[in-house]
């Protein structure tokens, strides 16, 4: 194995142009760790915050993008027990996923599911682990409730109406096209509203309020989504692509008794993802294996080209997953 590897690096902040093919120096498994020989490396909005220089990666972590990928172990560090090498797996990673090799915590992965391919695989990760820490843990949803998700054609939304729908919500989302609208209800959505000519809290308040929102716009959507609770209602909100700052009346969340929270997924602990990734192969895995429950699929780019997925990402015309193909 030689002591240096392909990898797409950050030049400086700026726009998809300052990601750059490079050589690095190869990593080695420390305690606990695990070396993967990427496949595929899933392509999500962090890793284009962490470029435009909006979003630092922890100091431990790897400065190459990259939070999920799928392939093959190539080694294992000290007190690995779990896993193998040749051991397929994917696995959320704390970055350093555009690279032919990536170190990650062992308990951080998860097999690929059965008769699926690593392309698909590739896009589980980061998005299922948001998924169900903050719908299911964080937001508590339950069968029967009314799960309104913004965004429904993006890796977030997709996952999140797949998943609503399996655990038996009433799943709402809305989606900017007819074309992601139809896709949304293809995948379980009971009612997807184009959020140009539909109005999201007037829809959810003629069902009786949303019991559950999971947002990642923001913004003006902030005191509309307060309006479009339920009583008791809860909001999880997990970016915001509109912005944070808002001004809110607290009274409505007073007086209905709602509960507005959120969180984020890279700066936990590795404990805190060890748990979700147990959660996930107990409660959600058996839904892939079966194929309940599967990635939506967007475009798949070279490794070279980051640029170009990122541009795709950024335009906001796909729907899914964008991937890189990082072996081929």
């Amino acid at each position: 194995m030689s002591d240096r590897m392909r990898a797409i690096e950050i030049t400086e902040p700026g726009g998809p142009e300052v990601l750059r093919i490079s050589e690095q120096p190869m990593p080695t498994p420390g305690v606990g760790e695990v070396l993967i020989k990427v496949a595929y490396a899933g392509v999500n909005r962090p890793d284009a915050l962490q470029r435009a220089g909006k979003y630092a990666p922890p100091p431990s972590a790897s400065p190459l993008p990259g939070l999920e990928a799928s392939g093959v172990i190539a080694a294992v560090g000290a007190g690995v027990t779990e896993w193998a090498e040749g051991d397929a797996v994917c696995a959320l990673l704390p970055g350093g996923g555009y690279a032919e090799y990536v170190l990650t915590p062992a308990a951080h992965c998860l097999p690929v599911p059965t008769g699926m391919g690593m392309r698909e695989a590739a896009c589980l990760p980061e998005t299922f682990f948001t998924v169900w820490s903050n719908v299911f843990e964080r937001g508590g949803l339950k069968a029967g409730e009314r799960f309104l998700v913004h965004g429904g054609s993006s890796g977030i939304g997709t996952t999140a109406i797949q998943l609503a729908s399996a655990f038996g919500a009433r799943v709402f989302t809305t989606a900017g096209s007819e074309a992601k609208v139809e896709a949304c209800k293809a995948l379980g959505a009971e009612v997807a509203m184009n959020y140009r000519d539909t109005d999201f809290v007037e829809v959810l308040k003629a069902e009786g309020g949303a019991n559950l929102i999971l947002d990642m716009v923001g913004g003006s959507y902030l005191p509309r989504n307060i309006k479009a609770l339920a009583m008791e209602g809860r909001l999880v909100q997990i970016a915001f692509l509109q912005g944070p700052k808002v001004e809110l009346n607290f009274a409505q969340i007073m007086m209905r008794r709602l509960t507005v929270t959120g969180s984020t997924l890279r700066p936990q602990s590795d404990l805190a993802k060890a748990k979700i990734a147990e959660a996930l192969r107990a409660k959600v895995w058996p839904l892939l294996d079966n194929g309940r429950v599967a990635p939506v699929m967007d475009q798949e780019f070279a490794l070279a080209d980051a640029a170009a997925a990122h541009a795709r990402m950024e335009a906001g015309d796909h729907i899914g997953k964008i991937v890189l193909n990082v072996a081929g």
